[in-house]
């Protein structure tokens, strides 16, 4: 009879373990503007748009050095496009961001282009680090992951502002 209580207390911190794992897994994912419930309480009801979370967290991911900027091409180009038109509804800081929020669960996947130099590993880690602590400050959420894609490295000669030799500019090649 030993044995059972032993097995029985085994199978409870395994059922405990289980329930933890399920903790991890946003109960009602939802990529969409959708405001989620995260304070329910007598006195009233608090939701948070997962577009609210889209943007804390691709502001935290730029406040790391190192972070160039964010999106993969396509959506960099589509972005910039948007903050260029009068009265467009594209912002920096949403453009490579995408976020699925639970009832009181958060996940963010990061598309990055990062300075040449920089240690991805390092970077990465700030990085996620600043997203969960800013998100999870600001909103209640748990994040339970932050999923971090480096698509580029921008190098210094790289700057779209700025001619290769802008001393030298002038009509023609030759003298």
């Amino acid at each position: 009879m030993a044995q059972n209580s032993e097995g029985q207390s085994g199978g409870s911190a395994t059922t405990a373990r289980s329930e933890d794992s399920k903790q991890h897994i946003p109960q009602s994912r939802s990529s969409g503007d959708m405001p989620s419930p995260v304070d329910d309480t007598e006195q009233g009801k608090t939701t948070i748009a997962a577009s609210v979370v889209q943007k804390i967290a691709g502001l935290a991911a730029r406040e790391i050095s190192g972070v160039h900027s964010m999106g993969g091409g396509v959506s960099r180009a589509f972005g910039a496009l948007r903050e260029r038109i009068p009265g467009g509804s594209g912002t920096p800081s949403m453009s490579g961001v995408q976020v699925e929020v639970g009832e009181r669960q958060a996940a963010v996947d990061l598309d990055l282009v990062i300075e040449y130099g920089v240690s991805i590993v390092d970077l990465a880690r700030s990085v996620r680090r600043n997203v969960i602590t800013g998100v999870e400050r600001m909103t209640g959420l748990d994040v339970i992951e932050v999923n971090i894609s480096v698509n580029d490295i921008h190098l210094p000669d790289e700057d779209s502002d700025q001619p290769a030799d802008s001393g030298q500019q002038s009509g023609s090649r030759v003298e």
